[in-house]
């Protein structure tokens, strides 16, 4: 499918058609629980959708837009690592992993992570704006170069992960500290 619209559709129940799907938009489409397994996902955008649980294996997501959306729960890490690429704008991605991915320069902006598992990820140059990452799991993670000046409630071990040139605001630095039982006020 090639620049297509798709409004209100609701796939939890109904198979979306396996396939190519390039320069598409999404419009307040029900894909919680859906099965997405093996389908291409090229410069989409999807906007106010429900992805909540949906089966993302092999699922191939490039250049993808997220805005609007509800995210819980999905294994990106599961997606075919070839070419993973998106951005999240105003999104709820609870409980979500991108365990091992490399995702490099990708943007979150006033995003909900809580509890999002980021071990072994690789997102040097990912730019964190705005977003709550209380409980967020940062282990053995590449965060060089990234930007977490206006994210907050995150927790992260600066010897446990790679953070060379990582931006935080003065505010942010006590999530560094967390791990030495230091009072900041």
């Amino acid at each position: 499918m090639y620049q297509k619209n798709f409004i209100q559709k609701n796939y939890t129940n109904q198979q979306i058609e396996k396939g190519e799907y390039e320069n598409c938009v999404f419009n307040n489409c029900e894909f919680s629980n859906a099965d997405l397994s093996g389908v291409v996902f090229i410069d989409c955008q999807f906007i106010g959708c429900n992805l909540s649980m949906a089966k993302l294996f092999k699922t191939s997501l490039q250049d993808v837009t997220f805005k609007d959306c509800k995210l819980l729960a999905l294994r990106f890490d599961k997606c075919e690592p070839i070419g993973l690429a998106f951005e999240f704008s105003n999104c709820v991605i609870d409980h979500a992993s991108f365990y091992q991915c490399k995702i490099k320069k990708t943007k979150f902006q006033k995003c909900r992570l809580i509890e999002v598992d980021f071990v072994q990820a690789d997102l040097a140059g990912s730019i964190f704006d705005n977003c709550d990452l209380s409980g967020a799991i940062f282990e053995r993670t590449n965060l060089e170069n990234s930007d977490f000046r206006s994210a907050f409630n995150f927790n992260m071990n600066p010897e446990a992960n790679r953070m060379k040139k990582v931006k935080f605001s003065l505010e942010g630095v006590k999530g560094l500290l967390g791990k030495y039982g230091i009072e900041i006020s």
